[in-house]
């Protein structure tokens, strides 16, 4: 992290023109444009037109280095700190781990884990299920798969729902609301996927206090010109965020293109890895609860060919919307850096953050984007 320091001639997202960032004390004190004549005496680092940012934020991570955040336990805890440094050496600040359909039983082992580790990098926990549409399952094992009740909501948080910021939900499971409206009464961000939901229903679940889509086309109906489903009620409502996993595998970049432009970037979308237990790891088969992915060039499947994710880790989506030729630079760091901030009611100011701050350059020769933390 810097100490003191001015950053010159730095793109900022968000902001017009080159500018220049104050650091004191490891502190984002101010950003000015460039023309403004400095007024501190501190060292000076020219970063001569490449981008500066914070870094990024994955709402959705299930594992990394070998562990499934379900398989959390007291005998292999010591392993988050390593997936901590490991992601902080992936550029990725904060994380919350994403604990995918299991049993009752596992899901309130993981999440008694996750309350009891200290960490500034985990804000929180997303449980992913169970309370979703067997008909959109994808890879989430039928059998944990519960209805959508307050009494079975209550069983599965047990004693830890202050941990748990982010569940994701099929909210035609429920017509009455009555989870939703429980489940924002204790501050959990109300995410809809795997669900059939139109768009009546889900402009219903919006009503009802929830506000975001998990992995955006994948799980749910695709757009329709008649019924647009989730998705397009989503698309449209001002105050709704939608997750986009950018692998070229999970969604289209035709797809990608649509939705960012329908959304006109700026607001209502935010990229996640999604990034399965192998992260970190080479291509192989590895173990999936109880059963098999198979991991080729960072896609997981099971071994029936279902699509369970990637091991690819969240700055390569904002690289390779710029590679597509889908964003500008500023666009695609903001996606991946102050959006997920955003959609979680973060703040997205630079200003009094600490400066964990990355230095993002586009070659001009190759179109390619890199990143380096300062």
């Amino acid at each position: 992290m810097l100490d003191d320091v001015w950053i010159l001639n730095a793109q900022v997202p968000g902001y017009q023109e080159l500018q220049q960032i104050c650091i004191q004390k490891g502190i984002i004190r101010e950003i000015l444009p460039n023309t403004i004549r400095l007024q501190k005496n501190l060292p000076v680092l020219n970063v001569s037109g490449d981008w500066i940012s914070l870094g990024g934020i994955d709402l959705q991570i299930n594992g990394a280095l070998g562990l499934a955040f379900p398989d959390l336990s007291d005998e292999n805890c010591d392993k988050l700190e390593a997936i901590g440094q490991f992601l902080w050496n992936q550029g990725v600040d904060g994380f919350l781990p994403t604990i995918v359909t299991t049993s009752v039983e596992n899901i309130q082992r993981s999440l008694s884990v996750l309350s009891n580790f200290p960490s500034s990098q985990i804000l929180g926990v997303h449980l992913e299920g169970p309370f979703l549409n067997p008909e959109k399952r994808g890879a989430h094992p039928a059998e944990h798969l519960l209805p959508l009740t307050i009494e079975h909501v209550k069983r599965t948080l047990g004693d830890y729902a202050s941990v748990v910021k982010v569940i994701t939900l099929a909210p035609e499971l429920d017509p009455t609301g009555n989870a939703i409206a429980y489940l924002r009464s204790l501050g959990i961000i109300v995410s809809l996927g795997h669900s059939q939901a139109t768009a009546a229903q889900a402009q219903q679940a919006f009503s009802q206090g929830a506000s975001m889509v998990t992995h955006a086309f994948n799980a749910m109906p695709s757009l329709h010109h008649r019924e647009p489903g989730l998705l397009g009620a989503a698309i449209v409502h001002p105050d709704v965020y939608c997750g986009l996993i950018a692998d070229g595998q999970h969604v289209s970049p035709i797809m990608l293109d649509l939705v960012l432009k329908a959304s006109q970037y700026d607001r209502g979308i935010f990229l996640v890895s999604d990034a399965l237990s192998p992260l970190g790891l080479p291509d192989g088969r590895y173990p999936w609860d109880t059963r098999q992915i198979e991991v080729q060039h960072g896609t997981a499947r099971l071994l029936d060919g279902t699509l369970a994710g990637t091991t690819l880790p969240l700055l390569v989506g904002a690289q390779n919307l710029v590679k597509w030729g889908i964003c500008d630079v500023g666009h695609a760091i903001a996606l991946a850096t102050t959006a997920p901030r955003r959609a979680i009611a973060q703040s997205e100011d630079y200003l009094n953050q600490p400066a964990h701050l990355l230095q993002w350059r586009l070659h001009l020769a190759t179109g390619a984007l890199t990143w380096e933390r300062l």
